[in-house]
């Protein structure tokens, strides 16, 4: 490159001309990729997920609801799968903070209070049943989702039964899958299975915590 310059200045001498200026090379695509879309078309996702689910989702539908053509779509992701890949391993890398209250029933239940509240969201409360009724049809859905869950909630609750058993709360060889079933087991099985439209009673996740707590403690 230097080379080239040098040559350019010496034959603009010659010449009397000024030199010239080598040419500027345009920034990659990805480059140029404004982050501000991108979170746009990633919100717009979710909205189109819980209005017609993923086999109906368009990246047309998607592009209307983000305010952006296709090809903004399309520069950022091959496809609408590729698109729901990408935000459900996003959201598993954000992942919840493990509490850290020194006390396991604590700990547990402001887990469940974070996680209700994320599970009956309605824009959740569309999204997650049929993205799993979708991952029985489609082996990446599947283990993407599956990735989520190990990334995600287990990686917390996996946080609560360690440091609970340092604490000496719980045995210290405790069987850690069996822990983070009786943790999070309940919960989803009300809020995404049986899907309970009602506001949950009145302290049932400190009665869930508390008997979480004790079965853990019974391991």
């Amino acid at each position: 490159m230097l080379v080239g310059m040098t040559a350019n200045a010496d034959a603009a001498d010659a010449s009397g001309a000024p030199p010239r200026r080598p040419r500027r090379r345009a920034p990659a695509g990805a480059a140029v990729l404004r982050e501000d879309v991108t979170e746009a078309i990633r919100a717009a996702v979710f909205e189109e997920l819980a209005a017609v689910g993923y086999a109906r989702m368009s990246i047309e539908g998607i592009a209307r609801r983000a305010g952006v053509g296709k090809t903004a779509v399309y520069r950022r992701w091959r496809s609408k799968l590729h698109l729901v890949l990408d935000l459900v391993s996003a959201v598993a890398v954000q992942g919840l903070p493990v509490p850290d209250t020194g006390a396991l029933e604590t700990d547990l239940w402001l887990l469940y209070e974070v996680t209700s509240r994320a599970l009956r969201h309605p824009v959740a409360g569309q999204v997650i049943p049929d993205l799993q009724a979708e991952a029985a049809r489609n082996p990446e859905i599947a283990e993407a989702l599956q990735k989520a869950l190990r990334e995600g909630q287990q990686g917390v609750a996996s946080g609560i039964v360690r440091a609970a058993a340092g604490r000496g709360e719980i045995r210290a060889d405790v069987d850690e899958d069996l822990a983070l079933d009786l943790i999070s087991g309940p919960l989803y099985w009300r809020a995404v299975v049986v899907r309970t439209p009602k506001k949950l009673p009145k302290d049932y996740l400190r009665g869930l915590a508390r008997a979480t707590t004790a079965a853990l403690k019974a391991l």
